[in-house]
């Protein structure tokens, strides 16, 4: 009796349906209309059919009630004009003594506050600064919730537009403020010291919390405290005669306010008759034509370029019969902003696109990604099912065992007469393993050396993406040794050193990882016919493209943007390229969907010069998407942008202002990533590689080595 072999659970050829087989057939054109699939949906979200208009979810702040009665217009000027004239007796500091007998004139709680920035790229250097706050406790409210106004002072020679009218309007919104009795939450009026750092460093001694790299910003401490903040607005106006107000809302590492307090911001302006705009853009007059839709989608897509930088933009305009307007419906919360959603994007003002929208195209972009790395499972069943390990062995094997019984030795004979021909014709031993290996005698022996060779294969991926990332790891820690190294003993600037750092180390790991590659596929295995390489390269291609997806989508969790755009530029080179092998033992890659045919008789070296075309293809697709190189084309591009008529020569100044932009992009981001814990320099690096390490997060460095043959 015979019975009907049933394949295991782990083997994916095993009852293969024909879903199966056309995904194997057609996954090049799946991947292909995936990725365009998500991009067009991406683009159309742009519209009104794909968005939906803005409303309040948090109807305890009742925008529609409140009644403005501010009319301090004259002290603002008064304030401003005194402003200026203690600018003029403090070019490069904040008067301190003038603010702070202002904030002490109208009955406020005033402090100060000292920081220290200890500057991650120097030895010893350090910077130190000083915000002035004023508390007006609120009289129907036991200091148990706060607001915040903050403003950042920039003296007369800062290099960024002066925002004395800024601090001119809190002022007399304080003065106004002091006089209400309906305050059932703290206000708090800062006045912060180098921009972002004096923010970063108050409220990191407020909340007695730490967010950067232990020893780089010391916040100090505070001596006087409010309620628990619910929300904050940053006031930054450079004229007392101003024409509109923009709102912009994307924070450190892409993080978003509410939007309900984004459009508390916008229904306030509406209902005072002033203009507001999102990215400097009024909203298109008519939405539904095509004009309409590429205004949205230029919107939309600034929006996406700024919160995908993780930088923060806190400059934000306002009138004060606005802010009166925005913090008398704070006080009205019951609770923090919970209601309203967190993750948005916003093509125009009075629309927006939920997580609930733009994660499904985000999904296709990148869902190619599990369809490849499925596909290349299967295939790789397949060759280890046609490989003389498995399904020849098992064929031959069954055939030697079925004579056997029935007493039959004319294999065994043929195989005898074959080794007296090969001994009489002087063949060397070398030669006779081969045929002996090519004949398969003993089926067991031989499917255990094939499992032995797929075991030796895993260790091999395993071992290269594991000091893949430890390189990465330690690359990422050592931005202070090599601006240290580069300062003091070759006398270059933090920015430079930093830059030829990275550059070199770049340029050695893309030189000796495939090195290191190559020696690992040469290693002999049981059959001198056969190579590790053929075994371990497409386990570290599963594991890339498993890696690369899983990457793409935690990073959009946290900021969209960020994940999107690595999504459109790293997906189509992962979905296109692809190791493969030759029968020859030789490491190849295809561009999936466009390998060329080659016929069986092709000689050796024919195929070895093919395999060195492919592999020189596959590293020039990949060379722009290292993460230095990729920086210096953005540099290029976004200097050719701003300085047209420098790029229309392209000469030396164009090329020294390049560098200039992309080496200090570089710095900025490592300093930021020290100070404020911003993880996008890392992410950047990595190529999207992060992961959450003492409860930050951080990342590794991954060489572009994931797609590369041996």
């Amino acid at each position: 009796m015979k019975f009907k072999k049933m394949g295991l659970l782990t083997d994916p050829g095993a009852g293969r349906g024909k879903l199966t087989q056309v995904l194997v057939c057609h996954h090049s054109k799946l991947c292909a209309l995936s990725y365009i699939g998500g991009v067009i949906w991406f683009t159309l979200l742009a519209r009104d059919a794909f968005n939906a208009g803005t409303y309040f979810s948090e109807n305890a702040l009742l925008p529609g009630l409140v009644k403005e009665e501010f009319d301090e217009s004259a002290i603002a000027k008064t304030y401003l004009s005194e402003i200026n004239d203690e600018a003029d007796r403090y070019p490069d500091a904040v008067p301190y003594p003038w603010l702070i007998a202002k904030l002490k004139q109208l009955n406020l709680d005033t402090y100060t506050h000292n920081f220290t920035l200890h500057y991650p790229l120097g030895p010893g250097r350090k910077f130190t600064g000083k915000n002035v706050y004023g508390i007006l406790r609120a009289p129907r409210g036991a200091s148990t919730e706060a607001l915040v106004l903050t403003v950042p002072y920039r003296p007369p020679n800062s290099i960024h537009p002066t925002t004395a009218p800024s601090l001119a309007l809190a002022l007399s919104l304080a003065k106004f403020f002091r006089k209400q009795k309906y305050w059932a939450k703290d206000i708090i009026f800062l006045v912060t010291e180098h921009e972002q750092l004096g923010v970063q460093a108050w409220l990191e001694a407020y909340h007695g919390v730490s967010c950067g790299r232990d020893g780089v910003l010391d916040a100090g401490s505070l001596s006087g405290r409010g309620g628990s903040i619910q929300a904050a607005i940053n006031l930054e106006i450079h004229s007392d005669q101003v024409a509109s107000i923009d709102v912009k809302i994307e924070g450190l590492n892409g993080q978003l306010p509410n939007l309900d307090l984004v459009n508390l911001v916008h229904r306030m302006c509406l209902k005072e008759g002033i203009r507001h705009t999102f990215k400097d853009r009024d909203d298109p007059r008519d939405s539904e034509t095509y004009e309409g839709w590429m205004h949205a989608f230029h919107t939309l897509m600034l929006m996406v370029f700024t919160q995908a930088s993780g930088v923060p933009n806190g400059n934000h305009g306002l009138f004060h019969r606005v802010v009166e307007r925005v913090f008398r419906s704070l006080n009205n919360l019951l609770e923090r902003f919970h209601q309203s959603f967190f993750f948005y994007l916003l093509p125009a003002t009075d629309r927006y696109i939920s997580i609930g929208m733009y994660m499904p195209p985000l999904g296709m972009i990148g869902g190619g990604l599990l369809i490849k790395a499925f596909v290349l499972w299967l295939k790789m069943q397949e060759d280890k099912e046609s490989s003389p390990y498995s399904e020849k062995s098992r064929r031959d094997g069954g055939e030697v065992e079925e004579k056997r019984e029935n007493g039959d030795s004319d294999k065994e004979a043929k195989i005898a007469e074959d080794k007296e021909e090969n001994k009489e014709k002087g063949n060397n031993d070398e030669e006779l393993r081969d045929e002996e290996c090519s004949k398969l005698p003993n089926p067991a022996s031989f499917k255990e050396q094939g499992v032995q060779s797929i075991r030796n294969g895993l260790a091999w991926a395993c071992a290269v993406f594991l000091s893949a990332h430890v390189i990465g790891l330690a690359l990422l820690s050592s931005t202070k040794g090599i601006t240290v190294i580069g300062y003091e003993y070759l006398g270059l600037p933090t920015e430079f050193s930093l830059f030829i750092g990275f550059v070199i180390a770049s340029l050695l790991l893309i030189v000796l990882f495939p090195v290191v590659c190559s020696s690992a596929s040469e290693k002999p295995s049981p059959c001198k016919s056969q190579s590790n390489g053929t075994e371990w390269a497409p386990f570290l291609n599963i594991a890339a493209l498993l890696e690369l997806a899983t990457v793409l989508l935690a990073i959009s969790m946290h900021n969209f943007s960020l994940g999107l755009v690595y999504a459109v530029v790293f997906t189509p080179s992962a979905l296109w390229i692809a190791p493969t092998k030759s029968r020859f033992g030789i490491e190849a890659v295809t561009i999936e969907g466009f390998a060329p045919k080659v016929k069986s008789k092709t000689s050796p070296a024919g195929f070895y010069q093919l395999g060195k075309l492919r592999k020189g293809i596959q590293r020039i697709l990949w060379l722009p998407l290292q993460p230095i190189i990729l920086l210096v084309i953005v540099s290029l591009i976004y200097t050719a942008v701003m300085f047209p008529e420098e790029f229309a020569h392209f000469d030396q100044s164009f090329l020294t202002r390049a560098f200039s932009a992309a080496s200090n992009a570089l710095t900025f981001s490592v300093v930021d990533s020290y100070a404020y814990g911003s993880w996008f320099k890392a992410v950047s690096q990595s190529r999207a590689k992060p992961g959450a390490l003492g409860g930050k997060e951080t990342t590794s460095f991954q060489p572009h080595i994931a797609f590369l043959s041996g």
